[in-house]
């Protein structure tokens, strides 16, 4: 009879076993990161995003492609563009252009944010949405250049509950700290089934782009609509970027089904983080994190061991999943959809 438990990884095979985390960012050229990825077996997306609170697109860059220098085998980088001038003319053959040449530096996808659809505006004060014309000939040309479009549109679904109906203290302690972001507290604006609407519309009209879900796809609180969602779009992924908690807390209520979601959508789920490190950041107690996290998350995935989610006040049991999902789920998939690997590239 064969033994189960050989179909399995163990806590100790954590640092043996290839491993990628496709999100995480850099805003500093500082080796922490790398050294702890190269100690425990990783390697590393690092994504530059548009955002108000991360460093100046060409400093991310610039870190990003000092890091891909410095360990070329063990990490990788994804461009960005600035919003700034949208709507004018030049704007889209400045970015196209951009885009082309962050492809010759070896940049491996594009991310496109949540300020589209959520904070930029246009020139008559309406709302960019991610389904704006103007923003049609930036897809294409992702496509064209073979770039995977790492989409993160709207905000966990909690954003849009009641601090005491959210579901992870994670969640209920970010938005308790930043009222001007709770989008319950502001009706008037978007509502998550409008982002999510108008993202997939946005899709449906580019059915070839090569798509990166962020954060699960912004569906997080409910595996049965990413589900569906991979069914009906087949050429997007998602990574559980910083969701690993709502997994958690659906595997507490119903862990075969948890279990069932990942090994039936094996070929379509990519690890990751959004591990974030600053110029400022204690290199020491930023590595020493970064382990924690992710030998939790090995646990959870890997193992049927009992762990306790601080952000769910609770136990939670692994979910043991064959050892072949995991390789996929930790690093088959992001190598074929994001090209580093030329022996997986083609699979």
């Amino acid at each position: 009879m064969t033994d189960p438990t050989k179909e399995l990884y163990s806590e100790d095979d954590f640092a043996s076993v290839r491993k990628f985390d496709a999100h995480v960012h850099a805003n500093t050229s500082g080796h922490a990161l790398s050294e702890q990825a190269r100690e425990d077996g990783f390697e590393l997306m690092v994504i530059n995003v548009d955002s108000p609170g991360f460093p100046h697109i060409a400093d991310q860059r610039a870190a990003a492609i000092a890091m891909v220098e410095a360990d070329p085998e063990r990490v990788h980088w994804t461009t960005t563009f600035s919003m700034s001038g949208f709507g004018l003319p030049g704007w889209v053959d400045r970015v196209t252009a951009g885009l082309a040449e962050a492809k010759a530096a070896g940049a491996r996808g594009v991310k496109i944010w949540k300020n589209i659809g959520m904070i930029e505006r246009d020139a008559d004060g309406r709302l960019i949405t991610l389904d704006h014309p103007g923003l049609s000939p930036l897809a294409a040309h992702a496509h064209a250049l073979g770039l995977a479009l790492i989409g993160h549109q709207g905000e966990p679904h909690n954003c849009w509950l009641p601090l005491e109906q959210m579901t992870t203290d994670n969640d209920r302690r970010y938005f308790r700290r930043r009222p001007q972001h709770h989008m319950y507290l502001h009706p008037g604006r978007p509502s998550y089934e409008d982002l999510i609407t108008t993202r997939d519309q946005f899709l449906a009209t580019h059915p070839d782009l090569l798509f990166v879900g962020a954060h699960l796809g912004s569906l997080e609180h409910d595996v049965d609509r990413v589900a569906a969602f991979l069914d009906r779009f087949p050429n997007a992924v998602v990574d559980v970027a910083a969701r690993m908690s709502h997994l958690q807390h659906q595997s507490i209520a119903d862990r075969e089904r948890m279990r069932a979601f990942f090994i039936r959508h094996q070929d379509r789920i990519l690890y990751g983080t959004d591990l974030t490190i600053t110029a400022e950041a204690d290199p020491i107690r930023f590595r020493r994190a970064a382990h924690a996290i992710w030998t939790s998350d090995w646990r959870y995935l890997a193992t049927a061991q009992s762990q306790h989610a601080k952000a769910l006040d609770a136990e939670v049991v692994g979910l043991a999943l064959p050892r072949d999902v995991i390789d996929k789920v930790y690093y088959r998939n992001a190598a074929r959809v994001f090209g580093t690997d030329a022996r997986i590239r083609q699979t």
